[in-house]
């Protein structure tokens, strides 16, 4: 073993299978600007609106994209305990909580880097299934005990926020968050619809409530309309799929946020905008969004995507998390649940998170 490398204890897949059991590797050393955390809760896997798999799920761990990079130890969204911090250390210190979402690192010399868009680096490094730009190894994510990370990519986590809660805020927080605050879908008064009520969804109802808007959610579901309006708070709810209620409500909306990675119709929504309106696209589907430029160019209407967020913008949002008291709902299990969760996760039994509580699991030993 390397000088100064350490021994971690996690759960990885080996093949296409995506079957996870306990693994046994070294975390590489800890350098100058890295801090060395304990995991204490970190999410499952991640589902997007209405129960449909988003970016992570199962594609890397059962090689569905044909990129991954076995062993693959798997998980964004990480929240621990600083442990040890490198010389070069000004952020944090050894008991800080912090977190860990999407992305341990980026070329730093790009432009969308200088900008502080790290997010959209084109040689951004995934948290898991990642390569090091140092050294070429393979990154492994929070199914561990501990991760190293440089403190650039590191964000504090406020007392506020209970560690399970806030895990998914680090990716699925972010994702609605950052494109919300830069279109100016955070001002008081201003109507926000929301197209699908799962992970992200719930968020950035949570959010938009906050911020003191008016939420519609829009969901293929009807059984969703009491979650929505009763438990989370949405001031209307619209099933999406009923031509009725979609034609009742038409340039009524100064944003929508699209949390949907099914294919699905977009000109219904985009004819919920007001003129100007902006609808922002952080959903997946694997079939390309038909937008008939008339759509758009009738009401001066607008379309991005946002892909979650800069370590800047997840600070910020985590901030404002922890002041108005907002949380993802999770479910907490152990690690030795993690492939009987997965099972449930592609039944969609789920609302909205699975998080492990690393902590307090036995990780055991390779298998």
């Amino acid at each position: 073993m390397e000088q100064g490398s350490k021994t971690a204890h996690g759960w990885a897949a080996r093949d296409a299978s995506g079957l996870l059991s306990p693994y046994t590797f070294t975390r590489g050393v800890q350098g100058n600007g890295d801090v060395t955390i304990k995991v204490m809760a970190k999410v499952l896997f991640i589902f997007s609106g209405d129960g449909r798999r988003e970016l992570e799920a199962t594609h890397v761990i059962k090689n569905e994209w044909g990129n991954a990079m076995y062993p693959v130890v798997p998980g964004h969204e990480v929240v621990g305990v600083v442990t040890d911090a490198g010389a070069g250390v000004t952020k944090f210190k050894p008991g800080d909580t912090v977190g860990v979402g999407y992305f341990v690192d980026s070329c730093r010399a790009c432009e969308s880097c200088g900008t502080g868009h790290e997010n959209y680096c084109p040689n951004i490094v995934p948290t898991s299934n990642g390569v090091d730009l140092l050294d070429g190894a393979t990154t492994k994510g929070g199914f561990s005990d501990a991760v190293v990370v440089n403190q650039d990519y590191v964000v504090r986590v406020p007392d506020t926020l209970p560690p399970a809660a806030a895990a998914p805020l680090l990716c699925a927080g972010v994702t609605v968050y950052s494109p919300m605050v830069q279109y100016g879908l955070n001002s008081p008064g201003k109507h926000l619809g929301v197209v699908g009520l799962g992970g992200l969804g719930h968020m950035a109802v949570k959010f938009g409530k906050a911020f003191g808007m008016k939420v519609t959610v829009i969901s293929s579901s009807p059984a969703k309309r009491e979650e929505a309006l009763g438990r989370l708070g949405a001031d209307a709810f619209l099933v999406g799929r009923d031509a009725e209620q979609m034609k009742a409500a038409p340039g009524t909306m100064d944003g929508v946020i699209d949390t949907v990675s099914a294919g699905h119709p977009v000109v219904p929504l985009l004819e919920l905008l007001k003129p100007m309106g902006q609808m922002v696209v952080v959903g997946a589907p694997a079939k390309p969004l038909e937008v008939p430029a008339f759509s758009l160019i009738g009401g001066g209407k607008r379309v991005a995507g946002n892909g979650v967020g800069s370590v800047a913008d997840c600070q910020v949002m985590l901030d404002f998390a922890g002041e108005h008291g907002i949380t993802a709902d999770v479910e907490v299990v152990g690690m030795d649940y993690v492939n009987t969760g997965i099972e449930r996760l592609e039944r969609n039994d789920v609302r909205y998170r699975f998080v492990v509580d690393v902590a307090g699991s036995q990780l055991g030993v390779d298998a």
